[in-house]
């Protein structure tokens, strides 16, 4: 077999596992052998980069850079859809199709409203050649490398001629926590809902960004297409038949009152998926009828879309808390009346930064409106302006640090204020309670406030400090009996012997969270190796940026970092990786399969049982799937084991799991 003939046998492999896998929930081969077959085809094409085409697998990484998105025109434009928030905005909707079309009974197609990103999708002579946003309806703009990181969205399919089609690009819930988890990490701000990630995600100029935000799609029209349907219903079973990946939520009605019972079951289910929805859209089934019924300037007269009730709330905001935290950055928090919104209730809500105060005029004794963005995150929505006091002032944000009292500096090209004293007691703590925390030194016993207590009794300064602890020292503190002493005088002897990555991840590195931490440490096996390594030595690595590097390098350019980690040494902190460098597959049990771990479980904590997993070739995912394996129920399972039961997915309580390990 020829090098061509090779490449276009992998490509065809290597679609079809795809399409199984994140289409159908049906894969026909393990994790191990779709990215050993990937990795094939990435060497074949670095070799032969003339033969690599547009429509290959291996595009779904991402990397291409642009400069700019190009505008892109609407053939025919993608226009919004009139509201409709009750019962009764349905049934004058209904009334008004019957009286224009002049028929008793109409067939409606209702789908679930995605919250996220539109988009559109072009293909000629089946290859995947233009990918738009919206924008405005009718001009929008060319994201089409960005698409082709979705790996729902097929590069090639069995279409001759013109096709065009229309979706939701999305962020799954998972996938926006996961992202939000990171971005914390490296100190960024966190995105405010999945919407706005996902088309933050879309939006960015380089291509792997997107690769690695695990977007997802829906595809609910066709625009232009070389063949035609009579109903809406079969042009969503035609993009079926391509390999695209529709809604099957989706239920065709022969009644408004169908509709309504349909809208009344997914206001109570909504919270079931595993993305966001922020409504129903009703379409007219029968296309003869659509294009009877036409179009207003702005929406179709044969679509509605039925949003479901906001959940916002009106409330006091009291006062503005900030607290430091251990990067310096000082971040502002509402303190609000107690209200419920939700289904629980609220007493304090994300005010991101000064920008965002000065940009809604947020001022204290303000009546404001709250909600939950994503229903995961309070936020502030807007003040309602007409019930602001009359001796209102603009809210001032602090130049001093809440903690220490030092001056407050805001860095250009950043909104947040930060202190930049390292010696202020905020961040001091905070960078400690960072070290013990689980991802890090995972030190039990040494909880907020007992490192509050260390510091404030001057018997920790620095990391170092809490290896140099006396049981007598620890004895005198509030709330420490002997047991309790002894155990974490344990703890903190116990962890002198965690792998490197964990000590890095302790160190709060700027932009360096747990993943980048571990990459490093396999990569330069030791702290001495490490923090001679210059910039370009750390880029080097893969999945280390700029901003990682610099980072790097100017923290062991520090004088006390030298001085910190000689005293940590002194002590026997390990300073080397220790961990596996590849998973060590001990037998078909864990081999290739996918767990999810829930519950309270007695011998295990769960990122120690995620690396035993995965050491023996598992991987370890947050939510329940049809592609879920076994499902590891501790004590106080929750809706991962019912939604489990319910996919007739393998449950093992702990001790089937002490017996299979």
């Amino acid at each position: 077999m020829g090098v061509r003939e090779e490449i276009e046998a992998l490509k065809e492999k290597l679609v079809k596992y795809n399409h199984e896998y994140y289409v159908l929930d049906q894969p026909s081969v393990p994790d191990s052998e779709y990215d050993r077959l990937m990795q094939s085809l990435i060497q074949l094409e670095e070799k032969h980069p003339e033969l690599k085409t547009s429509d290959s697998p291996t595009v779904r990484v991402g990397g291409k850079v642009l400069d700019a998105f190009e505008k892109v025109n609407h053939q025919t434009p993608m226009l919004s859809l009139a509201n409709a928030f009750n019962a009764s905005d349905l049934r004058a909707f209904d009334k008004r199709v019957k009286d224009t079309l002049g028929k008793t009974a109409i067939s409606y197609v209702c789908e679930l409203k995605i919250d996220g990103l539109a988009v559109s999708l072009t293909y000629e002579e089946g290859e995947f050649i233009l990918g738009a946003t919206r924008g405005d309806g009718s001009i929008g703009e060319n994201i089409t490398e960005n698409l082709k990181t979705i790996r729902t969205i097929p590069l090639k399919v069995d279409a001759t001629g013109r096709l065009e089609v229309r979706g939701e690009a999305f962020m799954p819930k998972a996938s926006f926590l996961k992202l939000n988890e990171v971005r914390l990490e490296k100190d960024e701000e966190p995105f405010a809902n999945p919407r706005n990630a996902a088309a933050g995600s879309l939006r960015q100029l380089d291509s792997k960004v997107a690769a690695k935000r695990n977007l997802d799609i829906f595809l609910y029209a066709v625009g232009e297409a070389p063949v035609e349907k009579e109903a809406h219903s079969t042009y969503l079973a035609y993009l079926d038949s391509l390999g695209f990946k529709t809604n099957k939520e989706r239920a065709l009605c022969s009644s408004i009152d169908d509709v309504i019972a349909y809208i009344e079951r997914w206001t109570t289910k909504r919270t079931d998926l595993d993305y966001e929805i922020d409504g129903i859209v009703v379409k007219v089934d029968e296309i003869a009828a659509q294009q009877q019924l036409g179009f207003t300037a702005k929406s179709p007269r044969w679509a509605i879309a039925y949003k479901f009730p906001a959940e916002e709330v009106v409330t006091t905001l009291e006062d503005v808390e900030f607290s430091v935290g251990r990067t310096g950055v000082v971040t502002p928090t509402a303190l609000l009346t107690p209200v419920k919104v939700a289904g629980t209730t609220v007493s304090r809500a994300s005010l991101h930064n000064g920008d965002f105060i000065e940009e809604k005029d947020i001022r204290l004794k303000d009546r404001v409106i709250i909600k939950k963005a994503g229903d995961i995150i309070p936020e502030v929505v807007r003040v309602i302006e007409e019930e602001r006091p009359a001796d209102s002032v603009p809210f001032q944000m602090p130049t001093r640090c809440p903690s220490c009292d030092s001056d407050l500096t805001q860095l250009e090209g950043e909104v947040a204020l930060r202190c930049f004293n390292p010696q202020c007691p905020a961040q001091l703590t905070e960078g400690l309670a960072h070290f013990v925390s689980r991802l890090a030194m995972n030190i039990d016993g040494l909880g907020e406030k007992v490192v509050e207590q260390l510091y404030h009794a001057s018997l920790v300064k620095d990391v170092s400090d809490l290896y140099y602890l006396q049981r007598n020292d620890v004895l005198n503190l509030d709330r420490m009996g002997e047991k309790s002493v002894d155990n974490l005088l344990a703890a903190i002897e116990a962890s002198k012997n965690n792998s490197l990555e964990r000590l890095l991840f302790g160190l709060g590195i700027r932009f360096i969270g747990s993943k980048a931490a571990k990459t490093l440490a396999i990569a330069f096996e030791t702290m001495a190796n490490l923090k001679t390594q210059d910039k370009e030595a750390l880029m080097a690595v893969d999945e280390i940026g700029d901003k990682m590097a610099d980072a790097v390098v100017k923290y062991f350019n520090e004088p006390h970092v030298e001085v910190l980690l000689n005293r940590l040494k002194e002590q026997g902190v390990n300073m080397s990786y220790t961990g596996p460098k590849a998973p060590e597959v001990v037998d078909e049990t864990f081999k290739d399969k996918t767990f999810v771990i829930t519950g309270t479980l007695e011998h295990y904590k769960r990122q120690e049982l995620k690396a035993l997993l995965e050491a023996r070739g598992a991987k370890v995912t947050g939510s329940v799937s049809k592609k879920t394996d076994v499902l590891i129920a501790g004590v106080e399972a929750g809706s991962k084991l019912d939604k489990a039961e319910k996919l007739e997915i393998t449950i093992w309580d702990e001790a089937t799991l002490k017996d299979h390990l």
